[in-house]
C-alpha cells in the first residue's frame, strides 16, 4: 500500500520558522507533482506550493518570498520550509502527491495525499 507521511508540524511564534516534510512509501514507480495544500478552520483547503519533478516551482501568493518547496527525489520525500510565520498561517497541512504505483499486477497513476499535520503561529 501507498502513503504518504507528514511530519515537522507544531506551535510557533509569529517570525518563527518550521519545515515540514513528507515522505511516500509503497510500491512506488514514479512521482510527478508533489505538493503542499493547507486549511484553515472555517475555510476551504488551498495550494501552497508544489514542486513538479522537473521545472519550476509554484506559490501562492500569500507565501511567497517566506515558504520555500524541495524534494529528495532519492527518498521520495518533499519538503516545505516556512519563515517569517504569520498567524493566518495557522492551518492544517496536508502533502500531496501524484504517482505512478504498482499493485495486484496493475499499474495505476492517481493523487495521494497525506493525514495532515497542524501549524500553530501564535501571535
Amino acid at each position: 500500500q501507498v502513503q504518504l507521511v507528514e511530519s515537522g508540524g507544531g506551535l510557533v511564534q509569529a517570525g518563527g520558522s518550521l519545515r515540514l516534510s513528507c515522505a511516500a512509501s509503497g510500491s512506488i514507480l514514479s512521482i510527478n507533482d508533489m505538493g503542499w495544500y493547507r486549511q484553515a478552520p472555517g475555510k476551504q483547503r488551498e495550494l501552497v506550493a508544489t514542486i513538479p519533478s522537473g521545472g519550476s516551482t509554484n506559490y501562492a501568493d500569500s507565501v511567497k518570498g517566506r515558504f520555500t518547496i524541495s524534494r529528495d527525489n532519492a527518498k521520495n520525500t518533499v519538503y516545505l520550509q516556512m519563515s517569517s510565520l504569520k498567524p493566518e498561517d495557522t492551518a492544517i497541512y496536508y502533502c500531496n502527491a501524484h504517482l505512478t504505483t504498482y499493485y495486484n499486477s496493475r499499474v495505476s497513476s492517481r493523487d495521494y495525499w497525506g493525514q495532515g499535520t497542524q501549524v500553530t503561529v501564535s501571535s
